[in-house]
């Protein structure tokens, strides 16, 4: 008839010792992990401050730097237009230094009775328009062509007799070896 209703007894009782120890331990060590997680989670707060507030500052200097290389930009860009222009000088210096010993030197080897008419110095190449009042002039003129420093080839590609002038009007080619 009746039900047995449960019975709660506050009083201790050397019965329920594992509920009371874990309900001893729950209070006690179970608050001190909840205050460690508590701290824990305090210190990751604070930590994410001081990342913040370095996020920031590193984001002030990164424009600061941007506005000191925005300002030497134009001086950037002068300062290596100068630097192409005079490495284009150094070479073009150099090429016409040479050119100017080698055209020297042509003109050094050049016998008596012959005079120039064109004279065209390429890179590797020179064309000479000339003309010659005899054969023997023209000969000791290729001869000589043939034997200047780094010559390949010396090629005669026209000769034509005048002899109503006196003269005989050649051209020559003068090839040279690559020079790296």
């Amino acid at each position: 008839m009746g039900k047995k209703l449960p019975s709660v007894n506050l009083v201790k009782t050397g019965q329920n010792l594992f509920l009371e120890r874990f309900i001893n331990w729950a209070l006690t060590i179970g608050r001190a992990v909840v205050i460690f997680t508590e701290f824990i989670a305090l210190l990751a707060f604070l930590y994410r401050f001081s990342l913040d507030r370095e996020l920031i500052d590193l984001h002030s200097k990164i424009k600061q730097e941007q506005a000191i290389v925005s300002y030497l930009k134009d001086s950037e860009q002068t300062y290596r237009n100068l630097q192409d222009r005079l490495f284009v000088i150094s070479t073009s210096s150099k090429e016409a230094n040479r050119k100017l010993k080698i055209f020297n030197d042509i003109i050094d080897l050049t016998p008596s009775g012959i005079s120039f008419n064109d004279f065209s110095l390429s890179q590797n190449r020179i064309k000479i328009n000339a003309n010659a009042e005899s054969i023997i002039a023209l000969s000791a003129l290729i001869e000589k062509l043939k034997k200047y420093p780094n010559v390949e080839t010396v090629s005669l590609d026209k000769i034509e007799n005048r002899p109503s002038n006196g003269i005989i009007k050649i051209a020559i080619t003068v090839e040279f070896k690559e020079t790296k």
